[in-house]
């Protein structure tokens, strides 16, 4: 009898240890056909003088890379990447951090002010670009009505879309608008959970509330931190729609001299309208190596922070 047992749970041991597999096979079936494939063959096309509409196709090898990087379109489109993710991000967290400080104490109708800062999130992005392309006009924008009225504007309107750094401000304020909510949100999440004890024994300190937010808040929810500075991040490198719409009727050009273009519109352009599948493709790897980067250098950051706590 015992061996009979024996052999009965040998045959079904493999069967146990097969199930975890099984249920998680389907994750993995779904990512490889619609993540690994896809990338696979961008970089595939990238090798190759692509072309989209005639179907030319020549393998040329690393021709598209060393072409890109000596590409004065691509560092542009690089530069205005990474500056309007700097102006965009930075000023964007430490106001939502602000927000998220104040919706995490006692206020009248606390639900209602932390649903309302989520509103411009769930706006849909191409009424937010078309808005607000209006409120930066140069002659009828509210935005330089409001600088005439305070007695800021020049003796010419300025024209937002013109100028390197006004184009960047302006893009860079409805990206804060459309986000900083959301991101309060995740503050005010990783917040609450930060036991009380602490801020009571702070206060028996004598520690004032900005001296508490500073020495209990912002290190007990450091990982939330670095989290939505990656995700800020990420989503600044892959900045299209607002560029896009802000631009007008040639928005993948970004402006008249490029001032604004990014490198999803600058992907678009070659992609979609010169229909040099090849060269896009190079582009769109070139974009997925920094985001791997940043990845990368979130994995190091928060194993630091781990292990430093």
């Amino acid at each position: 009898m015992s061996s009979s047992t024996g052999r009965v749970g040998a045959r079904r041991r493999p069967r146990r240890g097969f199930a975890p597999y099984a249920f998680i096979s389907p994750f993995f079936l779904v990512f490889g056909f619609f993540g690994l494939f896809p990338l696979g063959y961008t970089l595939w096309v990238s090798l190759n003088d692509w072309h989209l509409v005639n179907g030319r196709q020549e393998f040329v090898g690393l021709e598209n890379f060393r072409e890109l990087v000596a590409d004065p379109d691509f560092s542009n489109a690089l530069f205005n990447t990474l500056s309007i993710f700097v102006l965009s991000t930075v000023p964007q967290l430490l106001l939502a951090l602000g927000i998220a400080w104040l919706l995490d104490t006692r206020l009248r109708v606390s639900t209602f002010w932390r649903s309302a800062v989520l509103v411009p999130n769930i706006v849909s992005v191409v009424a937010v670009g078309l808005v607000f392309a209006q409120l930066f006009g140069r002659d009828f924008g509210i935005v330089n009505w409001a600088l005439d009225l305070v007695g800021l504007a020049g003796e010419e309107p300025i024209d937002w879309r013109a100028g390197t750094f006004t184009s960047h401000l302006a893009l860079s304020v409805m990206v804060m608008w459309r986000w900083t909510g959301y991101n309060a949100l995740i503050y005010l999440a990783a917040m609450q959970a930060v036991p009380r004890e602490l801020y009571e024994s702070a206060m028996l300190d004598g520690a004032s509330k900005w001296r508490t937010f500073w020495s209990i808040t912002v290190p007990s929810i450091r990982p939330t931190i670095v989290f939505t500075v990656i995700i800020s991040t990420i989503g600044g490198l892959q900045l299209f729609t607002e560029p896009l719409l802000f631009g007008g009727i040639n928005g993948y050009e970004g402006g008249s001299d490029g001032q604004f273009q990014t490198l999803t519109l600058l992907l678009y352009k070659h992609g979609f309208t010169s229909f040099d599948s090849g060269y896009a493709a190079a582009i769109s790897w070139m974009l997925f190596l920094l985001i791997a980067l940043i990845a990368a250098v979130n994995f190091f950051l928060t194993r630091r922070i781990s292990s430093k706590g």
